[in-house]
């Protein structure tokens, strides 16, 4: 099954000074340079240890990352002296690096810094340890870089679980997310969803800018979620679990009745579970959503209701009794109510 899906491009690069407006408390930078590189671009979101440039082997020299000094790198130049220190650091400047980050609190050779404002690179210093550094930056920039989709539909947060409602507009999506924030869950996002693809098999759904948490009711018109039912009622982001496709009953599609096989639906190459829940007067499906986010977890750990049920009449049908009682109890006590 496939749902309308619109691909966004992907950054083809981010600048210095970006990462620095978006990311300096969170990796702690501090700057040892000018801003004189700060429109330089990074277009890999991959880093780097220059190890092996500075003692002189660039063959191989991944220049267009960011480069990371930790302590090994630091050391090995101290050890050099001024001059050997000078031409080991200026061979990588001539190259085009995005910038430098020093790790483990290490300060900058009055050297290093010359030259980096004579080249125009950027130069930054973080007391984070460079395993430490290199995860962060390395999971900051894969999100900058990482696949985006445009889904429409209506994005909840039901018991931890992310379920995201679609199907034809006015088949009443924004209601059924609306009364679930109502019974306490939280809204994701509504109309316009955002989906970031991390890492293998992970989607992450979020808003835009623009809509934030206000969703539009039919005959009502547009209202502020997080104003009207408080900061709890909301969330920025969550993980895409459930596809739950609404659609008015059809005597001619298929439902699934027992729930053994699990329907998914593709969505930028990760399969997501999908369920096709049909619309009836009397039908509530809030209390349905709810009872599927449950469902979902159970499964997560390791029950499963329709194969436990199965393996139960499986073994009911091998005992081959003539006369089967398919009464659930077997004796009825004297009830005087």
């Amino acid at each position: 099954m496939n749902i309308s899906q619109k691909s966004i491009s992907r950054k083809e690069y981010i600048t210095v000074d970006y990462l620095v407006e978006n990311s300096k408390d969170l990796f702690k930078l501090k700057l040892f340079s000018d801003n004189s590189g700060f429109d330089r671009k990074i277009i890999d979101q991959n880093l780097h240890r220059p190890g092996l440039a500075l003692a002189g082997f660039v063959d191989l020299f991944s220049y267009s990352r960011v480069q990371i000094f930790g302590n090994t790198e630091m050391r090995y130049l101290s050890q050099l002296s001024e001059e050997k220190k000078a031409e080991s650091i200026e061979r990588i400047f001539k190259f085009s690096i995005p910038c430098i980050i020093l790790t483990d609190g290490n300060q900058p050779f009055p050297k290093l810094i010359e030259l980096a404002n004579k080249y125009h690179i950027t130069v930054f210093g973080t007391p984070f340890s460079t395993t430490k550094l290199i995860y962060l930056v390395g999971d900051f920039l894969d999100d900058q870089f990482a696949e985006r989709i445009s889904l429409h539909g209506s994005f909840v947060d039901v018991y931890g679980v992310g379920i995201l409602f679609i199907g034809k507009s006015g088949v009443g999506k924004s209601e059924v997310a609306l009364d679930l924030i109502e019974r306490g869950h939280r809204l994701v996002a509504d109309d316009h969803i955002i989906l970031t693809k991390k890492g293998e098999g992970i989607l992450m759904g979020s808003g835009t800018n623009l809509a934030k948490h206000f969703m539009e009711i039919r005959g009502l018109g547009i209202i502020d979620v997080e104003r009207m039912f408080g900061v709890r009622a909301i969330r920025y982001q969550k993980r895409l679990e459930i596809v739950v496709e609404l659609e008015l009953w059809d005597e001619k599609s298929e439902y699934t009745r027992t729930g053994l096989e699990e329907n998914t639906v593709n969505i930028s190459g990760i399969d997501i579970l999908h369920v096709k829940l049909p619309i009836l007067p009397g039908k509530n499906i809030t209390v349905i959503s709810e009872v599927i986010g449950l469902n979902y977890l159970l499964k997560h750990y390791g029950y499963d209701a329709p194969k436990l049920f199965q393996d139960r009449l499986k073994k009911e049908i091998s005992k081959n009794e003539k006369e089967q009682d398919l009464r659930g109890v077997k004796y009825f006590e004297h009830d005087f109510e």
